[in-house]
């Protein structure tokens, strides 16, 4: 199951619990699973498999239905969404303040779309992407031990059971205590500009660079421009 529909999924099951009022725990007991099962959907770490997803449904009196769309049609209608919230608010919902704080002067770029946002352009995010030398490696390393840090898992789909350094095979992406971080490691830190949003200053990658390095980044910026252009 791709991690867009996984993601979909999880946010279903929240929002119907949330409208509910229920708490995870709550959801868990009427369903008979366990709350760790409900927060792993709920958050995108776990792919549910449909008669687990249909019990979590029913329990709350509501139950899945699959409907086609072109392909990427949820992509268009998540960027004119995005496009209509307050960029304090997406920076927010990434706790990338908070992060940036806790990493304090260990050497980090922020890039990726997390670099287009930070410059006017609202593409979806799920976690900070921040590039990191691979020199410093042991320094990030260190830092994850510190934060309690878990490695995304892709064979179980799930944080845990991994080694934290980025030397070890698997994804650059961690949950810490100070919420997810994805890592982009390279020899030498990027190009960067400076931009300022509420009196803070961050370092990005400009959006010139990512779309000749950063073919995911480039694809969601095109996207974005031309439904920009559409909506103007």
């Amino acid at each position: 199951m791709s991690s867009r529909l996984v993601r979909i999924l999880g946010r279903t099951v929240r929002q119907q619990r949330e409208s509910h009022g229920l708490t995870q725990r709550q959801l868990a007991d009427l369903a008979g699973v366990s709350q760790a099962s409900v927060a792993r959907i709920e958050r995108g770490d776990r792919t549910p498999g449909l008669p687990l997803l249909e019990s979590l449904l029913a329990a709350m009196n509501v139950q899945l239905t699959a409907v086609v769309e072109p392909l990427d049609a949820h992509l268009d209608a998540e960027l004119a969404q995005l496009a209509t919230r307050p960029l304090a608010e997406l920076i927010d919902r990434l706790n990338l303040d908070r992060l940036l704080d806790r990493l304090g002067d260990r050497p980090n770029v922020i890039t990726g779309a997390t670099a287009a946002l930070l410059q006017g352009a609202p593409l979806p995010v799920d976690a900070p992407e921040l590039a990191i030398r691979w020199r410093d490696s042991a320094h990030l390393t260190r830092w994850l031990e510190t934060a309690y840090a878990q490695r995304w898992n892709a064979r179980w789909s799930e944080f845990g059971g991994l080694h934290l350094e980025p030397e070890e095979p698997g994804e650059h992406r961690w949950r810490t205590r100070y919420g997810e971080i994805r890592a982009v490691m390279c020899d030498e830190l990027p190009a960067t500009v400076e931009v300022r949003h509420s009196g803070r200053s961050y370092q990005v990658v400009p959006l010139v660079e990512l779309d000749v390095t950063d073919p995911r980044t480039a694809t969601l910026l095109r996207r974005y421009r031309e439904g920009h252009l559409h909506r103007t």
